[in-house]
């Protein structure tokens, strides 16, 4: 694997939307910063309007000055020259402008650069850009990045997998989950196998139950369309929470190197046991249907609580209690392992305090919680905990998720993408729920979501706001 990239050439579909601009682009400037893109690279933008190379400039300063970095901050002047844009969309008739910008960018670049395209596009729109690719021979050797979800049901993820096939191999095929891309979420196993306290414990002997809880307080105004036609369910629990169930789950893959830490991972989920639908449920917060773009009948869920087990030796009987939701009481990416509460020989001892918690937000956080014995002549206990900031780490450089699964496409390097076989094992795992899904609750805007989610929890109580 190569580690500086060479000449480059990036093909941004749906440039000028909602995730390139808030995401995708500041990734990009990121790594500018950091000096981690090619020598040699341009991004051509490619949408179906009819924008000027200047227009789409000053789009992504605007993109940058309000999602950062700032441009103030890099190189604003050198990134700019090497912003493209082609205009006319792009399908399988007709191409637009895209293949007269790339040909003109690789005569800039010489030789011959590495074809990147990020597909920053709505799911719906994956079949035909993909045929597109196919048709207009700009799939052979390129690299190509999809979004999440993956299809939007078992069905439409085989006959999607089946084109990315027929078009492209495997291997030039980086599926995205900006999850997996964060520090944090690494740190998931690396302080489990790094660390023999941690890893002795990590099995159903000593936890009782794991829970991953990611709230947020944005609402869907900014994407309502796609929101409408996606939902909790399909943005959330089938990518981002399972994927990081699958990441405290797996058993020790052979090494940490992309083959073997991806088959680890991708194992794991095939052991998840089809979710029970009674184990499930979906909400949606007042006023959505409100949102210009939403239809007034909707029935799309903006929550769901749901219990998963993974029935294999290490983990069989342990509930993963996943939750969800928009417009809640707080944002939080949080991931406890609740520690089984000793029966003797101390009495009466409160349950769930014992807990290793790991904050995914920003650069991350560890938290162990435990029980200790007040200061005092009496043998009471009360709770404790001690605190290690991912960023209090001296020298310590992380990235931006995004910026981080980009770096890793232009390296080849795969360890942090999804795979088909695993992606097919978490659409088993959810076919119950999409063949019949509870209606979803009303719930306040600013609460955590509806009640009936406390019982998912039973005989305990999620850790987070209830």
């Amino acid at each position: 694997m190569a580690k500086t990239p060479g000449p480059t050439v990036f093909v941004l579909f749906g440039a000028t939307g909602d995730l390139a601009r808030r995401m995708v682009l500041p990734a990009f400037y990121t790594l500018a910063i950091e000096g981690l893109l090619p020598s040699d690279w341009l991004l051509v933008g490619n949408g179906r309007g009819d924008v000027s190379h200047e227009d789409f400039r000053t789009h992504v300063r605007k993109a940058l000055e309000e999602f950062g970095p700032a441009p103030s901050d890099g190189p604003w002047d050198s990134f700019a020259s090497r912003l493209r844009f082609a205009g006319g969309g792009f399908n399988t008739d007709d191409p637009g402008s895209l293949l007269d910008v790339i040909a003109s960018a690789r005569e800039e670049l010489g030789g011959s650069p590495q074809l990147v395209h990020y597909l920053a596009i709505p799911p719906v729109a994956f079949e035909e850009t993909t045929k597109a690719l196919g048709e207009h021979d700009l799939a052979a050797g390129a690299r190509v990045v999809f979004e999440k979800p993956y299809g939007t049901s078992p069905s439409s993820f085989r006959e999607l997998n089946r084109l990315v096939h027929r078009v492209l191999d495997e291997e030039q095929v980086y599926r995205i989950d900006h999850f997996l891309g964060k520090e944090a979420t690494q740190n998931l196993h690396v302080a489990r196998f790094a660390n023999q306290a941690f890893a002795a414990l990590w099995s159903r002997e000593h936890i009782e139950s794991v829970q991953i809880d990611v709230p947020e307080t944005l609402g869907v105004e900014q994407r309502a369309a796609f929101y409408d036609a996606t939902g909790a369910v399909l943005d959330m629990l089938v990518t981002h929470l399972f994927q990081v169930a699958a990441e405290v789950a797996m058993e020790p893959p052979a090494s940490l190197g992309a083959a073997d830490l991806q088959t680890a991972r991708e194992r794991v989920i095939r052991s998840f046991r089809p979710i029970d639908p009674a184990d499930v449920v979906l909400g949606q917060y007042k006023g959505y249907k409100q949102i210009e773009g939403i239809k007034r009948t909707s029935a799309t869920d903006t929550y769901v609580a749901a219990k998963l087990y993974v029935d294999n030796p290490r983990w069989r009987g342990v509930p993963f209690l996943l939750r969800t939701g928009k417009r809640m009481a707080e944002s939080r990416q949080v991931v406890s392992l609740v520690l089984r509460t000793p029966s003797h020989p101390i009495a009466d001892l409160p349950p769930q305090a014992n807990v290793l918690t790991f904050d995914l937000a920003g650069d991350g956080k560890i938290d162990l919680s435990l029980l200790v014995k007040r200061p005092g002549v009496a043998l009471e206990v009360e709770p404790g905990s001690v605190r290690l900031p991912l960023a209090s780490l001296e020298n310590g450089e992380p990235l931006p998720p995004y910026a981080r699964l980009i770096n890793d496409v232009l390296l080849g390097d795969r360890s942090l993408f999804t795979r088909p076989d695993g992606l097919a094992a978490t659409w088993k795992a959810v076919g119950p729920l999409l063949e019949n899904r509870p209606k979803p609750v009303p719930y306040a805007q600013e609460s955590w979501g509806p009640t009936a989610a406390r019982k998912l929890a039973a005989p305990h109580r999620w850790l987070l706001g209830q």
